[in-house]
């Protein structure tokens, strides 16, 4: 069986914030969206992803306010995968950064997010985690 690709497994499109943006606005976002996660750009550059996880403890817990920027709370490394790159390979970018989400990029543009739970499901659907992952939001 050959190797899927990040390209079968990822959410294509996902929803970005600028890093110019409030926090305010990157957890209205997420709430309008329903995610955890949001990519976050410079322009056209993507440049990270901020996290509900990074809004409360890289911003409320620290005395960052609603309206602080989003760059103030978002990783300054940037851990990203291709399309074309195979399952396998975004495991090991999130295992090595410690990572649970990563942009997908085709050159510079953004095509795409995988996340953990994205991979739990191509890999082995039968874990608690792709049961997890692929379970309908408790909304």
């Amino acid at each position: 069986m050959a190797s899927r690709t990040v390209a079968e497994c990822m959410t294509p499109a996902p929803t970005t914030v600028e890093v110019s943006d409030t926090l305010r606005t990157a957890a209205d976002t997420m709430a309008q969206q329903d995610v955890g996660a949001l990519v976050v750009r410079a322009g056209r550059r993507t440049v990270g992803i901020v996290t509900d996880r990074d809004l409360v403890v890289r911003g409320l817990a620290t005395g960052r306010g609603p309206d602080d920027r989003v760059e103030e709370v978002t990783s300054e490394r940037l851990v990203a995968v291709g399309p074309g790159d195979p399952v396998e390979v975004a495991v090991h970018v999130m295992r090595d950064a410690a990572v649970r989400r990563v942009p997908v990029l085709d050159g510079d543009v953004l095509v795409g997010i995988v996340s953990i739970g994205d991979l739990a499901v191509e890999r082995d659907p039968e874990s608690a985690l792709a049961d997890i992952s692929d379970a309908p939001p408790n909304r």
